[in-house]
């Protein structure tokens, strides 16, 4: 019964969520979609087709609350069992509920946190729909008494009374209406343009109330009832009844452990009382056993003498002897019994000791639960702050190297423009350097041709003179002129020189 009141809790938030009119009723199509992911989370067989033969006579349009709870008792929660996971079943219901009724604009914290405070409501309210807290408040339309005028207020429920005020702070109080067992409240048809009203009927007075919506309305009818309810049965109000019962509860466990420390001091004192009692017995046994060992001695010292004048002395102090023998072994017999009851007062001693030991353990790490929880809950939130802190230095250095990318493609295209022109001028400079070239060829065969012609003119001469040469200007040998003036070159050093221009020139085109 505890795990279908829970579930019931939930599978109500989820319900209404699927009323969108807030007429208190939900379509046939979306119960079968609330069955079926209600028997997924659940491990129930789901059959589609028991929705519509339970609700075959029944062609109205949407199914209530009431007419869909004996289905759901019939089909879904008769058949549930504790072999699913809570947290999923409860999941899937706040998925449901949450699209509805939470403002995400507006919420300042995680949507975990809000499931989980979401589930400890759950867990703390009463078996009762709409799972609502009293005290209601709202603006809400009051029909005067006089003028018959609709005014809004602030309207506040309490347990034994409704206040309403001017606005919602609470600044000017306009009048307050007073709850107890013979108060009414029930719903009216809509007339002079009002919608959604009902009556409250007073001992002194009535009111005409107007809200908003169906649901309001239903939530403000149902509360104002609860509390009528809780007044005639002479019951305070939830949060105060359930704050009694812990209090009773915290004292009876305060009286239990003053009762169980009460006793732990008694088993002390009579503890005390007999290991005194033992302490006392041992020493007696003590001074019985010095004096028996004194009067042996005294005894064996005058035996030799007084042997035959004393043999019934020695007989009787035997017979004494062995008397006292007896007594000892029965003290002995009775310190081990009186031994073993206090060795079990000590185990069980012991045994509260660990159980209260047991119970200061389990409140401590209670605590430390709880701070743990709230640690965790700080963690996250700094850990919130430090992501938000990253995506922005991350879209901050997402946005520099975008600059620094554009840049970079600036440069490239300057440089690749300049490489083009630097190829440009390269080819420009081949061209001259291949028509330089065609015209020191040029130059050099006129050379050659001037030097075959006065070799052939200087060989005639030869023949025909004999032995006389003319002496002629340029007979030393070509003379070359450079920029140091007038100068003989060979022509492997006019060569070498000339590579090494050549080779310096195409040094300077590729550095340009």
């Amino acid at each position: 019964m505890e795990l279908r009141a829970e579930l019931l809790k939930s599978i109500w938030h989820a319900f209404t969520s699927l009323d969108l009119d807030r007429s208190g009723k939900v379509s046939k199509s979306q119960l079968k979609v609330l069955s079926h992911n209600l028997c997924t989370v659940m491990k129930i067989p789901h059959d589609p087709v028991a929705l519509e033969e339970h609700f075959k006579d029944d062609d109205e349009g949407p199914v209530s609350t009431q007419g869909y709870m004996p289905y759901l008792n019939k089909f879904i929660l008769d058949k549930a069992t504790a072999n699913f996971d809570l947290q999923d079943f409860n999941r899937m219901c706040w998925t449901l509920s949450s699209r509805k009724n939470l403002d995400r604009s507006q919420l300042l914290i995680s949507n975990d946190d809000a499931f989980k405070i979401w589930c400890i409501f759950n867990f703390l309210s009463e078996d009762r729909y709409p799972l609502a807290v009293v005290p209601e408040e709202g603006y809400i339309l009051k029909k005067g008494h006089k003028r018959k005028n609709w005014t809004e207020r602030w309207f506040t429920l309490k347990p034994t009374s409704i206040s309403y005020y001017v606005a919602e702070d609470l600044a000017e109080k306009k009048g307050e209406i007073l709850l107890d067992g013979s108060c009414g409240v029930e719903p009216l048809p809509d007339k002079d343009g009002k919608k959604c009203l009902f009556l409250i009927r007073a001992s002194h007075k009535s009111f005409e109330i107007s809200v908003s919506d169906k649901k309001k309305k239903h939530e403000w009818i149902l509360a104002i009832q609860s509390c009528v309810g809780l007044l005639r049965q002479g019951r305070p109000a939830p949060h105060r009844e359930a704050r009694q019962k812990r209090r009773e509860q915290r004292l009876k466990q305060r009286a239990e452990q003053e009762e169980l420390e009460l006793r732990m001091s008694e088993l002390q004192s009579a503890n005390e009382a007999k290991q005194l009692e033992l302490e006392n017995m041992r020493k007696a046994l003590e001074e019985a056993a010095i004096d028996a060992a004194e009067e042996e001695r005294r005894r064996l010292q005058t035996q030799t003498e007084l042997q035959d004048r004393y043999r019934t002395d020695l007989e009787r102090e035997q017979t004494v002897r062995k008397q006292m023998e007896e007594q000892v072994a029965q003290k002995s017999t009775e310190l081990e019994q009186y031994l073993q009851r206090v060795r079990e007062l000590e185990d069980m001693y012991g045994q509260l000791e660990d159980a209260l030991d047991n119970e200061k353990r389990a409140r401590q790490e209670e605590e430390a639960v709880r701070r743990l929880q709230a640690r965790l809950l700080e963690e996250e939130a700094a850990k919130r702050v430090e992501l938000e802190e990253f995506h922005l230095r991350q879209q901050r250095a997402l946005l520099e190297t975008e600059a620094e990318k554009q840049e970079l493609e600036k440069e490239r295209l300057a440089k690749e423009n300049a490489l083009q022109a630097a190829m440009t001028q390269l080819e420009q400079l081949e061209q001259e350097r291949h028509g330089a070239l065609e015209q020191y060829q040029t130059v050099m065969k006129k050379l050659e041709d001037a030097t075959n012609k006065t070799k052939t003119w200087k060989h005639k001469v030869a023949e025909h003179e004999g032995m006389l040469r003319l002496i002629q200007p340029g007979s030393k040998g070509q003379q070359l002129i450079t920029n140091w003036g007038p100068a003989a070159f060979s022509d492997a050093e006019f060569s070498s020189r000339q590579k090494k221009w050549q080779e310096t020139k195409n040094q300077a085109t590729q550095a340009q």
